[in-house]
């Protein structure tokens, strides 16, 4: 889907004339992701359109680098930002330096805007307007000012609100969080999406139960860490996902975009042969939705409707990283029982002994070759 050109609504330009520091400290100081505002400061030495959408996705708390491979070895990093500035509540960009941008730099941020309609500021640190954003924006609506307190309205918003103190999910940082949702994530069995349009029916637990709800506390701090763990919103998603559902990677991966309901807030996933439940809708939490909107807006921006909405199985080994970098993991075999090495995680563990329990009874049942 192209991502239209057109910003939807004015765009804001600061001047500073004599490169004020207060300017930068005030701009810099209203940067509070949790109340909708985002300070972009880009790095300097640096022209290139993707430097600054890794800056973008810095300044909203993620890594920069989008793990995976992609289609003519261009990283998606602008399709990703702008997911994510779509689903989270970011309603205000500020961005420090524009006097710098390039042409195409400055091209990117309109598009932001247009796509996200997030309301976009740019400061520039010289007196006279330069000479490439005002080619730029010669066919956009926009705003100039060089009065300090218009300025910091558009900084921080009418009216100018002060950030609140952080708030930190509670939880020791670094430890794990044992999740049996994610017993079955990397399962075998093999269901596939179906090719023409399913509306599933809402979940009946038959073969397996239903994933125990995170509490408010673990589902703030998963949610805190796979914010933190990656950019990408497919593998952040299909984790979310697989938390709400217990459901497998090979399921997980049938999903669409058209299969998210936004406003009902159930993912659909297909089984036609029903290795498990069947095609079916599940409910998803609220703080998994952010996660699922972002996903849909990802794969809408840079695949189409027809693309795997979620994670894909060749994603396998990108989705266990991020899962263990979020230091998520499924429960462990006892210590007897491991294969792997000392701190590296058993990600099959269930399905292993749910096998042997299956293979025991037939061993048992075979006569005897004496």
């Amino acid at each position: 889907m192209p991502m239209p050109l057109a910003a939807p609504r004015p765009i804001a330009v600061v001047i500073d004339r004599h490169d004020d520091a207060i300017h930068t400290h005030t701009a810099l100081a209203a940067h509070h992701p949790p109340s909708g505002r985002i300070t972009l400061h880009p790095g300097p030495g640096t022209t290139s359109e993707t430097g600054l959408a890794h800056d973008l996705l810095a300044a909203l708390g993620k890594p920069p680098l989008l793990p995976g491979r992609f289609p003519g070895g261009r990283q998606p990093a602008w399709e990703a930002a702008s997911a994510w500035v779509s689903a989270l509540p970011v309603t205000r960009l500020t961005v420090l330096r524009a006097h710098r941008l390039t042409a195409r730099r400055t091209m990117r941020l309109l598009q932001l805007s247009a796509v996200t309609g997030i309301h976009l500021t740019l400061v520039c640190h010289r007196p006279h307007f330069p000479a490439v954003l005002h080619q730029v924006l010669r066919t956009v609506d926009h705003s100039v000012t060089a009065d300090f307190e218009a300025a910091r309205r558009h900084y921080y918003g009418t009216p100018v609100t002060e950030p609140p103190p952080a708030d930190e999910p509670a939880g020791p940082v670094g430890r794990w969080l044992t999740l049996p949702a994610l017993d079955r994530l990397v399962s075998y069995d093999s269901p596939r999406p179906c090719a023409d349009p399913c509306t599933p029916p809402p979940i009946i637990w038959r073969h397996r139960p239903p994933p125990v709800p995170l509490t408010a506390p673990t589902a703030q701090l998963v949610a805190h860490r796979l914010h933190a763990a990656t950019a990408h919103p497919r593998l952040a998603a299909a984790l979310a996902a697989a938390l709400c559902t217990g459901a497998s990677l090979q399921q997980l991966a049938t999903a669409r975009p058209r299969d998210y309901g936004t406003a009902v807030a159930t993912l659909a996933l297909h089984d036609r042969t029903r290795y498990t439940d069947g095609c079916a809708a599940h409910p998803v939490p609220p703080w998994a939705s952010v996660f699922l909107r972002a996903a849909v807006c990802f794969t809408r921006l840079v695949s189409g409707e027809n693309q795997e909405l979620l994670a894909a199985p060749g994603d396998r080994a990108h989705l266990l990283r991020v899962a263990e970098t979020a230091k998520l993991r499924p429960p462990q075999p006892p210590a007897a029982r491991r294969q792997a090495p000392v701190g590296r995680m058993e990600w099959d563990w269930r399905e292993r002994q749910e096998a042997e329990q299956y293979e025991a009874p037939s061993s048992r049942a075979r006569p005897s070759r004496r």
